[in-house]
């Protein structure tokens, strides 16, 4: 699917822009999904010996879905399109690796 089209998608089921608070929800339910992946992470490692093949990658595509989803509203409410985003991810990436800075810290290596 096209980011474009699916940040359009994800918009139908969205609250409108300028409802209170708004942003707010946004950005802690992007947390909260997040949150959601980690805590399941953290059963993996402490119930299964870190043995990431137990995951079930049904959940998992869902809460990464539900992620995205927050992911591509939040860009929306700032008039990003979700191509630019992913765009512009990979080339950052792409040049810190021709760099040899992938494994550095902070956001301008």
């Amino acid at each position: 699917m096209d980011m474009n089209a699916y940040q359009q998608a994800a918009l139908r089921t969205a609250a409108p822009r300028d409802k209170k608070n708004e942003l707010f929800h946004l950005l802690l339910g992007l947390v909260g999904e997040t949150g959601e992946i980690a805590e399941k992470a953290k059963k993996i490692v402490r119930d299964h010996d870190s043995d990431f093949a137990q995951w079930d990658l049904e959940d998992l595509t869902k809460e990464l879905g539900d992620v995205l989803w927050y992911v591509a509203v939040i860009a929306d409410h700032f008039d990003v399109p979700l191509e630019d985003v992913a765009q512009r991810n990979i080339a950052k990436l792409a040049d810190r690796q021709q760099r040899a800075v992938l494994g550095g810290s902070g956001d301008n290596r």
